[in-house]
Order: structure tokens, then sequence, then C-alpha cells
């Protein structure tokens, strides 16, 4: 009998392009399942398959170690019993593990973009993107506000964990995360992929705005032109793909004033006071130019705070002063 299913491990492990090991835990699983709806037990079995036979053993655990005790159950029985297994449980076991192989499989692309379809929009807004073999998740807190999803459109996004979740394996995927943005630039911009340039850190309100800090090695180049391209040929298809988020490219300096200065872009900045046992800093603002350096709901200076590691109070001109005046 033992022989019999040997044969059988190799014959499906060749069939499916399965490792052996993998064949074999579903079949001992399978009998394993069999055996306790047979003898209506409640306990855990494992199973081996030796030489002289199918041995059946109940499984328990004392403090942390694990105790197994052989079943009382004649080999006839365990035959019978696993002959029927091999037609039916076994199958589900196997289809059990081609899943798990397949959602282990993209565990090395953790934190690469990957591309699927939509297949199911979920009651509580996750959607369901098919992979190929298997499925992604993209929940509802990791898609872009403003964008709608429709079944069978195409869609790009972070593979950011796969996890088990409830004894499952689960891909779980994200348009919101700043590395998304990050592997986007690096598949649009082969200086970033080479290494000639450097992305500092990103900080990202998704759909609405994002600052990129960037260093290049050769002190000669201009990483924001080269990030930027000619007319935006470069960074403007990643704002569409990000539903029209204005990204601001900023070169990185260790001065910090010149950084706060930059990090509040498009505004100009006219003058900065830092007070560096808070980490914080004021600066002035045309008058005019107040509600861009601050951004709608807050945007461009709390994009800012993050970027440069520093508080701002984003003051106008006038308001400076007075409060120069007074120190």
């Amino acid at each position: 009998m033992v022989k019999n299913l040997k044969k059988l491990i190799e014959q499906v492990a060749k069939e499916k392009n399965l490792p052996e090991w993998t064949v074999e835990n579903a079949l001992k699983n399978a009998i394993a399942l069999a055996v306790k709806k047979d003898r209506k037990l409640k306990e855990n079995l494992r199973v081996e398959l030796l030489e002289e036979g199918i041995k059946v053993y109940i499984v328990k655990r004392k403090n942390s170690e694990e105790l197994a005790f052989p079943l009382d159950i004649s080999t006839e029985e365990v035959n019978r019993i696993a002959a029927h297994v091999a037609k039916e449980e076994f199958l589900k076991e196997l289809e059990k593990a081609e899943e798990e192989r397949g959602y282990l499989e993209f565990v090395e692309q953790e934190g690469q973009i990957v591309v699927g379809i939509v297949r199911r929009i979920l009651e509580n807004g996750d959607v369901l993107v098919d992979l190929g073999k298997v499925m992604g998740i993209l929940p509802k807190r990791e898609q872009i506000p403003k964008e709608v999803y429709r079944q069978g459109e195409r869609v790009k996004a972070l593979l950011l964990e796969v996890r088990k979740h409830r004894g499952k394996y689960e891909i779980i995927l994200s348009r919101t995360h700043p590395k998304f943005l990050k592997k986007l630039l690096e598949a649009e911009v082969p200086e970033i992929k080479s290494g000639e340039i450097e992305i500092k850190a990103i900080a990202r309100e998704p759909g609405e705005r994002a600052k990129v800090l960037v260093h290049a090695k050769d002190m000669k180049m201009d990483p924001v032109g080269v990030i930027v391209g000619l007319k935006g040929s470069r960074i403007n298809p990643i704002s569409k793909e990000l539903s029209g988020e204005k990204i601001d490219v900023i070169r990185w300096t260790d001065n910090p004033e010149e950084l706060i200065k930059k990090s509040l872009s498009p505004a100009p900045v006219v003058k900065v006071r830092l007070i560096p046992q808070e980490k914080r800093a004021e600066v002035a603002v045309p008058k005019d130019k107040l509600s861009l350096a601050i951004g709608k709901h807050g945007v461009n200076v709390k994009l800012a705070n993050r970027i440069t590691g520093w508080y701002i109070d984003v003051l106008s001109e006038e308001d400076f002063e007075r409060l120069t005046a007074l120190k």
C-alpha cells in the first residue's frame, strides 16, 4: 500500500509541478482528516508513511512539548481509509497546497509593483484583484480616495505584504503607500534605478499632493530636472497614474533653512527663522501666497513638515516681522 502511495506522490508531483514533500504532506493530512472523520475523533492526528505501513498517531501538547501516541487502528482499516482518501480528501488537500504555493511565490515580490484585473468590489469597499494564479486584496484604506474601480479594468499597485490570516494566505496591495510612488519613479527614471539619483524621502497625501526629496551623487547633475523630464515628460505619466496627484520634486540639502524653503514649493519663502531646540521653524511668505504655502486643507505645509522633519509655522511677512519685534 505504501509503495503505491509513494508512486502516486511521485506521479502527482510531476504532473502538478510541485515538490514531492508538498504532495506527501497533502496526502498525509488527507489520511489524518479521513481517519478523524471515520472514527469521529476530536484529537489532532499525525500520519507517517513508513516501510512497514501507514502509522497514525494522536498528537497532544504538554506544556510546550508535543507528544505522539499510536492510534489503536488496524493496518487493514487504515489502508481502506487511505484508498478512499486518495480519490477524495487528497484532491482537496492538494488544491489547498497548490493555492498556498501560488501565494508563497508572491512573497519574493513584496515591495514591488504588480498589475492585475479588478474582479469584485466588496461591500466594505475592498477590491479583489486577479493576479493570475491568486487573488490580491486592495483594501479601502490603501486606495486613492477619489478613485472608482470597475470590474474588468486593469489596476497597478504595490504588493505591500503576503500574510496569513485565519489560516489562509492573503496578498495585500496598496496604491497609497510612499513606496508605490518610489517604485513608479524607479520605473520611469533610469537614473534612480542605476543609483545616480537617490530618493531621500517621500511624503504623500494620496491623490492630492506628494513631495519627493532627491539627491544626485554627481553634484553637476540636476536631479529635479532629470526626474521631471522635458516639459514634464517623466513626471506627468506618474501623476496621471496617481489620479492627478501633484508631485513636488525637491533637491536635498543639509542646510535646514534652504531645505525648509524648498519644501514649501510652489510657494516662495522670503525668510526663515529656526528654533532648533523645538525642531520648529517660522517662515515668512508674501501675503498673497499664504494660502498657496499652506495648501488646501493644510496639505502643502503638512507634507513639508513630514519631508523635512521640522514643524513649520507659515506666516505672512507682516506677521513674521511683528513676531520678530516682540522677541
